[in-house]
């Protein structure tokens, strides 16, 4: 792994992408850099989701796109796949030759969401995987930027730093109960790892406004544990709260206490209320 601020290691050089493309003898002006993230995507169905889970949707999700992208795709013969992990990092998804087939002569329905691009309304490409890149998939990570925004980029005019080359694929370890702090927004995409300990876990959260710095205890004492309540403020934004619903905002959520797997939905129930007073979420808090 390349050290965390590269300007202050003297004497290290860092690893730029476009010399991994050299050894594989790529002309870098025909590549094109793709990272995928789309806000639009639903529950388990992330483009790094269907590229973990599902490589065929996941390869028919990018074949399709909008016209407005063909100037900036078509010329290129190589696409360089990136998809956003759930701690946000680029991670290398795939090298794939890449070929301008025209608009679509039938409906595509869309692997990424419930909807459907219907005929005549989007671009479709021809992907063919590069065999000689596949060991580096899953485990490249790169530095894209501040751009973020700008999803497609040239890989001669933008030489990303590589940040890690791992050994294997693999997600990001649980961090433990007491260490789990992320913002709402991210429940969703989780690792799956992360998602089954949340969810055969009980106890009590707190949940904290970024910008006013309140407040909110509550307890989950439910099926799905943890994930599943933090699930209901993800999907309706306040959880049914009335603090919460006179303050929206991607709350970041911690864990407090776990109950024991015999604790009872009263006995969870009554440590909530004492961290409620420790914590004085009522005088001070969005708690009602």
């Amino acid at each position: 792994m390349m050290p965390d601020n590269i300007d202050n290691w003297e004497g290290v050089v860092p690893l730029l992408f476009n010399s991994l493309l050299l050894q594989f003898g790529i002309e870098l002006s025909g590549v094109r850099l793709l990272r995928h993230q789309d806000q639009r995507a639903e529950k388990g169905r992330t483009p790094y989701q269907l590229w973990r889970d599902d490589r065929p949707a996941f390869e028919a999700y990018q074949s399709t796109q909008s016209f407005g992208n063909r100037s900036r795709l078509s010329p290129s013969t190589y696409w360089v796949s990136f998809v956003v992990t759930p701690t946000q990092e680029a991670l290398l998804a795939g090298i794939y030759h890449s070929q301008y087939r025209g608009p679509n002569d039938v409906d595509i329905a869309w692997t990424h969401a419930d909807g459907i691009n219907l005929t005549g309304t989007c671009d479709v490409y021809e992907l063919r995987l590069d065999e000689r890149a596949t060991d580096l998939e899953g485990r490249v990570v790169i530095d894209w930027g501040a751009g973020t925004r700008t999803w497609i980029q040239r890989a001669d005019s933008q030489n990303k730093v590589v940040i890690e080359i791992a050994r294997d694929f693999k997600e990001p370890s649980f961090p433990g109960f007491i260490h789990f702090i992320e913002p709402l927004s991210r429940i969703e995409n989780l690792p799956l790892e992360w998602k089954s300990n949340l969810s055969n876990a009980r106890g009590v959260y707190l949940l904290t406004n970024p910008g006013t710095h309140e407040q909110y205890v509550g307890s989950a004492s439910g099926e799905l544990g943890f994930w599943g309540r933090w699930l209901n403020y993800v999907q309706t934004g306040h959880g049914g709260n009335v603090g919460l619903k006179a303050n929206p905002s991607d709350y970041q959520v911690s864990i407090l206490e776990v109950a024991s797997s015999a604790a009872t939905r009263e006995d969870i129930i009554r440590i909530e209320e004492l961290w409620k007073v420790k914590l004085k979420s009522r005088e001070m808090g969005l708690n009602r």
